[in-house]
């Protein structure tokens, strides 16, 4: 037996961790069987030692068996195991926990910033703010607490602290504000020192939205929120906190937004700015703002760092003496490039996320410049990349370079730097780069908030797109702290009638989205997300802190359903983006939109009532599966046909009442058959929009619909998901014609190469072709039911889960097909091949069958 990984929370770093008692999570190698009966821990806490045992098999977020930790106490923790034959594991390596700033009390920091006169609502610069501080003896430990109104980038002594990006990150900052802590013992020397920041707009007062959108909308400053707290090896402590001892000079960045990109003039860069002695510059006092420190919290998301670097696949030059480059991946991130030239020169950069008639295809871009400038300072050659700024790109323009070599350029791709956890691949290549396609989505969108695309003048967190696409994610990211860090903010910014935002954080949103209505699909994050992350994540605590977001929401449909239980009100988008919307009306789509609703009205009480349970409300679950089931009837007695058809005679409302559970047997047996019927006279095209997408494969799965289901997925006319593989799409598109089958954009305002939520399907192809799919919490018990299909020779999913890897693959031999599945300690399996009875696998084991072919 071997006891390991262990961590705390769902973090994988726990500096600086915002609670005094983290649970606890371990994984176990042992004998196929083993199953744990009782574990020990220990905690040492500087010289007090202390361990706790209790019985039982939890291995997964386990409480806290000591005392809380205080704020900045560190622990050091280590976990052994005992299985029912007596024997215990040896202890595993020690995890060291250290807790950050837990209390407002804390606190002494204040924010800082250029204390010149500004005009709101306008472009203004970034700029710098520094101190400088003397350390009268040796450092033994030293930790940086920092936030920002804005983003911001902290010097030590000339050295860059850490490797996050876009510092805080983006939550409702008026209730909630990130701080990160960063262990800096080794950036620092006994006597002079100093400490500095970039400062940027960021979200805070940065442009936001649509139609030229709003800028300043948390406020008007650019401010440092920092405390350096330093124990010297006497002991003795020395705060160094933004205060009024700091002081502010305009930067190089002389504009920096997220949507237009930065201009950067290297004529006014200051030498040695974040070093000790005398400096140049126009450095004045700053100006003190305020922040309430009980809005501090510490993060349990994983933060925004560049996790890769792509070269030019292909650098074209260009009839004005421009360099088009190809990077043969849409991402997200920036450009870093080696320059040089005379002072005053200008290198410009502008990305686009496709080509149109051979240039950059920036009208899908809307008011977006996604442009960064660089002026030189002719001091001789430089590498440079942006530093508050992102963009959604495949394709560049390089202006104002004589020559472009591929080593001169390189695509820095960000996003938060979540676990990658699930794996797919097939013996069908298109398949497999549909599933990439899906991954690169999700990583250009997971950048701080669940965002609906990363490239145009929006960028928000839409709060349906993310609920369709939770399953997926959360198998191929470990995403857990990610979205419960979101979620914490919807609970933040619904209404106090319950309804949920279009996006959130919330800003003001023109005529469509402003004032906030009520509207399926999207509202419905408040209650399917959460229970999401519980069933892949095994995390009880979120369902905690988001009931009542989740029943207030559910209430809201309530009310607007009344006594009749019909819901025929709101802002409903229906099965939105349905591929026969019209390009100006999204919504606009095949299926009835109070069908839609009424659907979601039905399901998400019902599952309502589960999340209720799980949480011990067993009147409110049995309230909520009563009124379930009247929307259920309603919906039936409103929009089922005699013999199983629907009002509305398209694909979507088929799947959702089918996958919704909203139809007798009979009636979803026919259901199916006209599911199916409907997607054979479609020609296996897709015909389904936000709402069916995510739904349409299972649905026609379990009416016994499989080959169709598959036939669907393998399409490769427009709309299909392999048509936009075969067009050279390398991330999954908001329309499924966001290019036309002639090579143009389509002429719709709304056409990103970069959206999610149709790459839903995703979580199918898991947990059909790779059979894989969570059967208790966390994938404690799973079930691998793999279905072969659509002419594939083999297909394999693997999982990190949170007890180690499970891996399940097929494949296809002369007589039949051969099967295999490994499951680590501590989850047992239910395993179901075609046309063999259930067998149950014990935790730690290995599967190989052979099924002849019938």
């Amino acid at each position: 037996m071997r006891v390991s990984a262990l961590r705390f929370e769902q973090a994988d770093d726990a500096m600086g961790i915002g609670v005094s008692a983290p649970r606890l999570s371990w994984r176990i190698e042992a004998a196929p069987g083993w199953r744990q009966a009782e574990w020990e821990t220990e905690v040492s806490r500087g010289s007090d030692v202390t361990t706790a045992r209790r019985s039982g098999a939890d291995q997964v977020l386990v409480a806290w068996p000591f005392a809380p930790l205080a704020s900045r106490e560190r622990a050091d923790v280590r976990v052994r195991v005992r299985g029912s034959d007596g024997t215990w594991s040896a202890w595993s390596e020690s995890a060291t926990v250290e807790a950050g700033l837990l209390s407002a009390d804390d606190w002494s920091a204040r924010p800082v910033g250029p204390g010149w006169d500004e005009e709101p609502d306008t472009e203004r610069p970034a700029s710098l703010v520094r101190r400088e501080f003397s350390l009268t003896g040796d450092v033994s430990s030293a930790r940086l607490y920092v936030s920002a109104h804005g983003l911001a980038e902290v010097e030590i002594n000339g050295q860059r602290v850490g490797d996050h990006e876009l510092t805080p990150g983006w939550t409702v900052y008026d209730e909630r504000l990130v701080y990160w802590t960063f262990d800096v013992t080794e950036h620092l020397t006994p006597g002079d020192n100093a400490i500095g920041a970039w400062l940027g707009d960021g979200w805070y007062r940065g442009r936001l939205g649509f139609n030229g959108g709003y800028r300043d909308l948390y406020g008007t400053d650019q401010s440092l929120i920092a405390q350096l707290e330093v124990t010297l090896t006497d002991g003795s402590v020395v705060t160094v906190a933004t205060d009024r001892d700091w002081t502010a000079a305009p930067s190089p960045i002389l504009v920096s937004g997220l949507y237009d990109g930065e201009q950067y003039d290297a004529r006014a860069e200051i030498a040695g700015w974040s070093s000790p002695g005398e400096v140049a510059g126009d450095w004045s006092p700053v100006a003190i703002g305020q922040r309430d420190p009980a809005t501090l919290v510490a993060p349990v998301l994983p933060p925004v760092r560049v996790t890769e670097e792509l070269s030019p696949a292909q650098i074209t030059r260009l009839d004005d003496g421009g360099h088009l480059i190809d990077f043969g991946q849409n991402l997200v991130g920036r450009l870093r490039i080696s320059v040089d030239g005379p002072e005053g020169h200008r290198v410009e950069l502008r990305h686009a996320e496709v080509l149109e008639h051979g240039e950059l295809g920036v009208r899908p871009l809307r008011l977006a410049a996604a442009h960064d400038v660089l002026t030189l300072d002719g001091r001789g050659p430089r590498t440079w990349e942006p530093r508050f700024t992102f963009h959604g790109f495949r394709y560049a323009t390089v202006h104002g370079v004589t020559e472009l070599a591929d080593s001169d350029v390189v695509a820095r791709v960000m996003h938060s730097d979540m676990r990658r956890t699930g794996q797919f691949r097939s013996s069908n290549a298109e398949l497999d780069r549909l599933h990439e396609n899906v991954v690169w989505g999700m990583r250009g969108n997971f950048v701080s908030i669940p965002t609906d695309c990363p490239q145009r003048d929006e960028r928000l967190g839409w709060t349906g797109d993310i609920q369709v696409f939770a399953p997926t994610a959360s198998f191929l990211f470990d995403s857990a702290g990610f979205i419960e860090n979101w979620l914490a903010d919807v609970a933040i910014e619904q209404l106090d009638d319950g309804t949920v935002p279009w996006f959130v954080p919330t800003i003001p949103g023109g005529p469509t989205w402003t004032p906030i209505r009520t509207g399926a699909v999207w509202g419905d994050v408040a209650v399917l997300t959460p229970l999401t992350l519980h069933e892949r994540f095994g995390d009880e605590h979120v369902l905690e802190a988001q009931f009542d977001s989740a029943t207030a929401w559910v209430e809201r449909m309530i009310r607007e359903a009344g006594p009749s239980r019909l819901w025929r009100s709101g802002h409903q988008l229906g099965d939105w983006l349905d591929p026969a919307a019209p390009p100006h009306d999204p919504a606009a789509g095949r299926t009835d939109r109070f069908l839609v609703a009424q659907a979601y009205f039905s399901y998400s009480t019902s599952r309502m009532a589960e999340f209720a349970h799980a949480v011990g409300r067993t009147l409110e679950a049995d309230r909520y599966t009563r009124i379930a089931s009247e929307a259920r009837d309603v919906f039936r007695a409103e929009y089922v046909l005699p013999g199983g058809l629907l009002a509305s005679d398209a694909q979507a409302a088929y799947a959702l009442a089918i996958r919704f559970g909203l139809l007798s047997a009979d009636e979803r047996a026919a259901a199916g058959d006209r599911l199916a019927e409907l997607v054979r006279e479609a020609g296996n095209r897709i015909a389904t929009g936000f709402a069916g997408t995510p739904v349409i494969s299972d649905a026609l799965t379990d009416t016994g619909h499989l080959d169709t289901a598959y036939d669907l997925l393998l399409e490769t006319e427009c709309p299909s998901w392999l048509y936009t593989v075969r067009m050279g799409g390398t991330t999954i598109w908001e329309r499924w014609d966001s290019m036309m089958p002639d090579g143009t954009v389509n002429p719709g305002d709304m056409t990103s190469f970069n959206h999610y939520a149709l790459g839903s399907v995703a979580d199918w192809m898991h947990r059909v072709i790779g059979g894989l799919s969570p059967a208790a919490p966390g994938y404690q018990r799973v079930l691998w039911a793999p279905q072969p299909g659509g002419g594939l020779d083999h297909a394999e999913v693997s999982f990190d889960s949170p007890y180690g890897e499970i891996t399940g693959s097929w494949r296809r031999e002369a007589d039949g097909i051969r099967y295999a599945l490994e499951t680590p300690t501590g989850v047992d399996a239910i395993v179901r091949l075609p046309g063999a009875n259930d067998e149950a696998l014990p935790p730690g084991s290995s599967l190989e069958r052979f099924v002849p072919t019938a």
